[in-house]
């Protein structure tokens, strides 16, 4: 099941929420675990993929246009 971060308007605090995607399409309504209050917001956080496989000069590759060979090894 996906987490979801959310940040409190009153406090400050940041807490994740833990729903199904259908729970967030429906509309998630959570309470700051630290005061309850209600005025929260999601927070959006950048994802990190990471590609295995060679590191040629294929495409996907972390090799600059001008590489040589080997030097993204």
């Amino acid at each position: 099941m996906p987490l979801y971060d959310f940040k409190c308007g009153e406090c400050g605090a940041t807490f994740e929420v833990k729903a199904s995607i259908q729970q967030k399409i429906a509309g998630l309504a959570p309470q700051c675990p630290t005061c309850g209050a209600s005025n929260v917001q999601q927070v959006i956080t950048a994802g990190v993929f990471v590609r295995s496989g060679d590191n040629t000069g294929s495409l996907g590759s972390f090799c600059g246009p001008d590489a040589r060979p080997g030097c993204c090894r």
